[in-house]
């Protein structure tokens, strides 16, 4: 889930992309398991049943990755996906607390299927969706047919990617979570995955989802704080280390608490409810130095219809003419953007 940043990023610090071409030329790697976990909760029928294919194994991440990576090659973006690793100790609350609120979920899915309410029931089956190590498999297969190059991380994604971005391989690090900026990368981009309209929960209201591009070192001076000060401020607030955070203490309260005392260690331990200060540093060091890799290499490669029709035509039953028609589309972004011809239009933003 990561920490919520939402209420402490002033828009000012957003850029809003109207159009993805405004990201053109730009390399941007995506958090994958975000992004799987956004396709598998999102792509499924009115009853809240995912894409399936005949032998009942689930196919919406896959349909979601296929067909959003060849829409966001099409606008001139080279992506590259990053996959997690082993997850620190520090994360094992939220792993038991995300389990529970899934098993959860899967009986109220149950129970409004049987009483026909079925926007519960699609409701609760986002809610239960579980991505397996088999599905993270098969999307690695799909984007190596696919000629995207992934990397995997040796623990955290957003850290990881975060390391790339710093290091000026990426121009940015694409999720959901804002995790990436208490890593350190300098330029987090959401809703690229997740463009499009979007119904409100429990509501008959669709909104219109755009990308935003937050900058890290504008979203610093913006609230005159550091990095580690910000870091500090989400520990308060909760991660996915503290899932809870300190009792009392949203996101304005941390602020103000971070900008009165400057850091953590010189709160007074009356304001952190019986929290152990040596623990939250721990959190705190973990954001600073999260183990990643240096031994990636980004290229992309000619896509295989062979190796794709394998996969999601012979393998799981994909529409034949859909899959061979967003081939044809891939083949011509890939010879646009990716294969070295000299792109048409300057981007937006400099590297």
């Amino acid at each position: 889930m990561g920490v919520n940043l939402k209420d402490l990023i002033p828009d000012k610090v957003k850029t809003i992309v109207d159009d993805l071409r405004m990201l053109r030329g730009k390399i941007i790697v995506i958090d994958g398991y975000n992004a799987l976990y956004q396709f598998l909760t999102a792509i499924r029928q009115p009853d809240g049943t995912p894409l399936m294919d005949t032998q009942g194994r689930v196919t919406s991440h896959l349909s979601g990755l296929f067909y959003r990576t060849i829409n966001i090659i099409e606008h001139g973006i080279k992506p590259a996906y990053v996959f997690d690793g082993k997850p620190p100790e520090i994360k094992a609350e939220e792993i038991s607390k995300r389990k529970k609120l899934r098993e959860d979920a899967a009986k109220r899915y149950e129970e409004a299927l049987k009483r026909g309410d079925l926007e519960a029931a699609r409701r609760y089956a986002m809610m239960s969706a579980k991505l397996t190590d088999e599905m993270v498999e098969d999307a690695k297969k799909l984007l190596e047919a696919m000629g995207i190059p992934y990397v995997q991380a040796p623990a955290e994604g957003e850290a990881q990617a975060a390391y790339m971005a710093k290091k000026g391989d990426v121009w940015a690090s694409a999720s959901q979570d804002y995790d990436s900026l208490l890593f350190g990368s300098p330029r987090l981009v959401r809703n690229l995955t997740i463009t499009g309209k979007r119904k409100l929960p429990r509501k008959d209201v669709y909104v219109e989802i755009k990308p935003e591009i937050i900058e890290l070192h504008l979203l610093l001076k913006e609230l005159g704080i550091t990095r580690e000060q910000l870091i500090d401020i989400a520990i308060l607030i909760g991660t996915d280390y503290n899932p809870d955070g300190i009792k009392g203490i949203g996101p304005v309260k941390a602020y103000k608490l971070i900008k009165e005392y400057r850091s953590l260690d010189k709160i007074p331990r009356a304001l952190l409810a019986g929290e152990s200060i040596e623990e939250l540093i721990k959190i705190r060091d973990y954001f600073l130095s999260p183990p990643v890799t240096i031994n990636y290499k980004l290229e992309w490669r000619e896509p295989s219809f062979n190796k794709i029709k394998e996969i999601l035509i012979d393998e799981h039953d994909f529409n034949p003419d859909r899959v061979k028609n967003a081939f044809d589309r891939l083949m011509k972004a890939y010879r646009e953007y990716i294969k070295g011809k000299q792109l048409g239009l300057e981007s937006w933003f400099k590297k």
